[in-house]
């Protein structure tokens, strides 16, 4: 492709080709800064903008920002490509794409059917174009449902993950915090742990204590290990319980070697996980984590921008039918998103390109302790993504991981955004609760002591698994 120009203000503005124009037109990320890829200015950014608008939707399809000859994503985004889907917008530049995707055409419906024909270099294109606002207005208009024992992704719906991490996995410890997440009606995204020990026998034991809990108190609700994916085809080949399989994912070929997976490892897993028809009303079987700035810290971004990549990320995740998939926003650190502000805008960017692509897409509301943002920053992502129809968020005790050593939304913010926006848990897990008798007859969950005799019941069986 031929250098694109711009002239702003009575400077021209030059970008080498697609992944230049890109990086310069991405909102201000301390990553993009420490590749040395971002606009140095303002006015730069602007100009880039401006260029990015006027390019053909079309040029994604015949330009690569990671070469299609080097990298399977590349290949996978490029062979998978749906042209019937993309015939309706094919017509149109990037802001172009921007204005249709705000009109009152582009309903839920409307989308759903181009999504296949979007790449997620275009979805990442015409989010650098957008507020935040129409970040949030898109995608809140595009509902992707799935489906494995609850059913995520519905109108007025907000899912929870409960992460009860353990610094030692010792199981009673976790099985206290998975208790503590239910009677806050946590948890019908996922339950799931991340191992502190990463090893076969250890994410059996596990796995073993979350199934024996669902099955006593016949909870609707899907279990995970977050263990390494060769790991979780091992578990399944022994007979272990497994019901979601998970993996991290990032959007090069060289980021994934990195995590240890590639596309055909993948397929394997999915395959398996599907053969075990665990799920009662789906078998959306994947649960997928990425985060802006994976690449780039594996030194494996091929000079693309920290949000492009993550984009390319979710290319890879919808190969897959996955269940649930979220971004780890403000984990990887300042390096890569400095402050609170640079948080909420990868948030909702992040949200916005997944759930465009077709994805159950949910974030993990966080920051760690040295970046320059606090819980209030995490007030203000969390109710904006719950505005935007967001699948899931992430609750872990006192929002406080202490086996990861990061911020994130505790049982209570679920809570409160359930109140404050009207939201509710998915339709087999609220079920549950009324069964439990663990909501009002009004929806709220109820304020249960401990002398609760359901409280007692539950208390019981941690005592069962210690």
């Amino acid at each position: 492709m031929a250098a694109l120009t711009c002239d702003l203000g009575g400077d021209r503005y030059v970008f080498d080709d697609l992944k230049d124009v890109l990086a310069k037109a991405s909102s201000r990320k301390s990553g993009d800064e420490l590749a040395e890829i971002a606009a140095e200015t303002d006015a730069e950014r602007i100009a880039a903008r401006m260029a990015l608008a006027d390019l053909p939707l079309k040029t994604f399809l015949s330009e690569t920002v990671v070469p299609y000859e080097d990298d399977e994503v590349t290949r996978l985004i490029i062979d998978s490509h749906d042209a019937e889907a993309f015939r309706p917008i094919s017509h149109l530049t990037v802001g172009g794409l921007r204005d249709w995707l705000l009109s009152h055409e582009a309903d839920s419906a409307a989308l759903a059917a181009v999504s296949p024909g979007l790449t997620p270099e275009m979805a990442a294109a015409v989010s650098k174009l957008m507020r935040n606002q129409d970040l949030i207005a898109v995608a809140k208009k595009r509902r992707v449902v799935t489906a494995f024992r609850t059913t995520l992704g519905l109108e007025g719906r907000l899912g929870s993950r409960l992460q009860p991490n353990h610094p030692t996995d010792d199981l009673r410890g976790i099985a206290v915090s998975v208790l503590d997440g239910l009677l806050y009606g946590v948890g019908d995204a996922v339950i799931g742990i991340n191992p502190a020990t990463d090893n076969v026998p250890n994410a059996i034991s596990l796995m073993k204590m979350l199934d024996d809990l669902r099955l006593h108190y016949d909870i609707p609700a899907q279990t995970c290990v977050l263990t390494h994916v060769t790991n979780t085809i091992e578990i399944m080949n022994r007979g272990a319980p497994v019901d979601l399989v998970f993996q991290s994912v990032a959007g090069s070929e060289a980021a994934n070697n990195g995590f240890g997976v590639d596309l055909s490892v993948l397929k394997e897993a999915h395959q398996a996980g599907l053969s075990l028809k665990r799920g009662t009303v789906g078998q959306n079987v994947m649960y997928f984590e990425t985060g802006q700035g994976s690449a780039l810290s594996a030194e494996a971004h091929h000079g693309v921008d920290q949000q492009t990549m993550e984009a390319r990320a979710y290319g890879v995740a919808r190969a897959y039918d996955p269940m649930i998939v979220n971004t780890v926003v403000g984990f990887i650190g300042p390096e890569y998103l400095y402050d609170g502000k640079q948080i909420i805008r990868a948030g909702l960017e992040d949200h916005f390109c997944g759930k465009l692509l077709g994805l159950p897409m949910g974030v993990d509301v966080c920051y760690t302790n040295h970046a320059e943002a606090d819980q209030d920053d995490m007030d203000s992502l969390m109710t904006l993504l719950t505005v935007a129809g967001c699948t899931f968020l992430i609750a872990v005790p006192g929002a406080d991981d202490i086996m990861l050593n990061y911020q994130s939304l505790s049982f209570h913010d679920m809570l409160y955004l359930r109140g404050a926006l009207g939201v509710k848990a998915a339709p087999e897990f609220e079920a549950w609760l009324e069964r439990m008798d663990m909501v009002t007859p009004e929806g709220r969950i109820r304020e249960l002591g401990l002398r609760d005799p359901r409280v007692a019941r539950l208390v019981d069986q941690t005592r069962l698994v210690a």
